[in-house]
């Protein structure tokens, strides 16, 4: 074969290489933003949903191997604590033999103070939700974002005591941007996502939740709920029976993150449960 047209056959593989690349992004099976942006991460590649960034996360950041040390999942419940809601989900909590994470609300935990001891006394995890939840969180400038963690902090830590309040935060309503993720990262915070978000925010049967969360269980599998739903609290015992039934624990967001690299947290594998 000539020069010419070894080229010409080196051009071709290239642009077969490249296309097979491109379909292979497309379709992967990355989350649109990772479960967890650790206070190390760059955000920008973390979060960003531009071609470029989602190709380097799927060709560098994707671990290897397989087993059923990914078989964990944790329930992390957002907002409160709620006077009627929150006690019922802590039996059920106590039932099951399951111990999850809790994102407070510095001003609610002041109006129900009695109830974050519980969570505590539980051996629950206990992390910040910000002071007020306030719903623009994603526009907030930096001044008023480390406003809204310290106050948070500090309320939580007036009844409560658990190292998470300080380096563990969700967003409220799960609205962030790039910017105010970085500034999480430089109060010291790993902000804390999700993998799966059955939506049991808005008004849904119970078995709508768990037939959500069954259907998109993965290993490993932090799963976005909240605590003042009573849907919420009823179908737990099933979904819980499910997961354990295909081999997974339960285990709280620090205790993932303990066992299981970040790159493993945030490219899970597909587990039918």
């Amino acid at each position: 074969m000539n020069r010419s047209l070894r080229g010409v056959a080196w051009a071709v593989a290239a642009v077969i290489v490249a296309y097979g690349t491109y379909r292979a992004i497309l379709h992967v099976r990355e989350p649109v933003i990772p479960a967890i942006v650790t206070r190390t991460m760059d955000s920008h590649r973390a979060l960003s949903r531009s071609l470029d960034m989602r190709l380097d996360r799927f060709l560098h950041d994707r671990p290897a191997g397989d087993g059923a040390e990914r078989r964990l999942v944790a329930l992390t419940f957002d907002d409160g604590p709620y006077p009627v809601e929150t006690p019922l989900l802590l039996d059920v909590l106590a039932e099951l033999h399951v111990k999850a994470t809790f994102f407070l609300i510095g001003h609610d935990t002041e109006l129900f103070p009695e109830l974050a001891e519980r969570i505590e006394r539980d051996g629950h995890e206990i992390a910040n939700h910000t002071l007020t939840h306030p719903s623009d969180f994603e526009s907030l400038d930096p001044r008023t974002v480390r406003s809204e963690l310290e106050g948070g902090a500090e309320a939580l830590e007036r009844y409560v005591y658990d190292p998470a309040i300080r380096t563990m935060m969700r967003p409220p309503h799960g609205r962030f941007s790039e910017e105010t993720v970085k500034v999480a990262q430089d109060a010291g915070y790993h902000v804390i996502l999700w993998n799966d978000d059955p939506g049991d925010w808005r008004a849904i049967a119970p078995a709508k939740i768990a037939e959500h969360v069954e259907a998109h269980a993965t290993a490993p599998d932090i799963i976005l709920l909240h605590s003042g739903r009573l849907a919420t609290v009823e179908m737990l015992p099933q979904v819980v029976a499910r997961f354990r039934k295909a081999g997974f624990t339960f285990v709280t967001v620090g205790g993932l993150m303990q066992r299981l690299s970040t790159a493993v947290i945030n490219h899970p594998e597909k587990r039918p449960v």
